[in-house]
């Protein structure tokens, strides 16, 4: 399980993370031309938007950086940092900023708080939503074991639909869900479907023949 989130956590890295953000300039430009009125009030917020975002920018990738620190004082560091662009952010950094905070949190052992704010991603209307079905599916990988068992199905079962680019490791998740409600022939016919889906990342292909072989022993 451990290296499904190493590949999701890949994409967020900071030349991806930075690509990703650059989607939501127009939108912020767009939001500024609403809200200041004439050619030297734009000119003016034009200055203090490039300022605010290229700190806000720095603050982040720095943020990432000491996430990437050995001991548990650099990590929670790193949490507090994220928390804080979070709060001052855009919809861009910010949603970014809570993934990252919430697989800290994680990774401490702080489910209860990586839980809350994988909600609150998962509920903001306004975040991307690739990154909404992303904090859905690290909530459901977190509480396959612990959790109700039909309301983690019931988040799950959008992000399985093949369109949805979380949609095979979604269905990994179900197939693990179906093995703890003692269904095997669900959770076989899911892993079957996977180890042949094309569009699958590779490793949850040779997972899924991982696990039938095991499965058919």
């Amino acid at each position: 399980m451990v290296d499904i989130f190493d590949e999701v956590d890949e994409d967020l890295r900071a030349d991806r993370a930075k690509l990703l953000l650059r989607h939501y300039a127009p939108a912020l430009i767009a939001v500024a031309v609403l809200v200041v009125v004439g050619a030297g009030g734009w000119r003016a917020w034009q200055w203090y938007d490039g300022k605010h975002s290229a700190k806000v920018a720095d603050s982040y990738i720095a943020a990432m950086k000491a996430a990437d620190g050995k001991t548990a004082a650099d990590k929670a560091a790193a949490a507090a940092d994220f928390d804080a662009i979070a709060d001052k952010a855009g919809v861009g950094y910010r949603t970014l900023a809570r993934l990252h905070e919430a697989a800290l949190k994680a990774e401490a052992g702080d489910l209860g708080a990586a839980s809350a704010l994988w909600d609150q991603i998962a509920a903001d209307s306004s975040a991307d939503p690739l990154l909404r079905d992303l904090a859905t599916l690290q909530w459901a990988w977190h509480q396959i074991d612990t959790a109700d068992p039909a309301t983690v199905e019931a988040r799950l079962a959008p992000l399985t639909i093949a369109p949805n680019p979380w949609h095979a490791l979604a269905s990994e998740a179900t197939a693990m869900l179906d093995l703890r409600r003692g269904r095997p022939d669900a959770a076989r016919n899911t892993l079957k479907s996977l180890a042949q889906d094309t569009t699958a990342p590779e490793g949850v292909r040779r997972r899924a023949e991982g696990l039938l072989d095991r499965l058919d022993s």
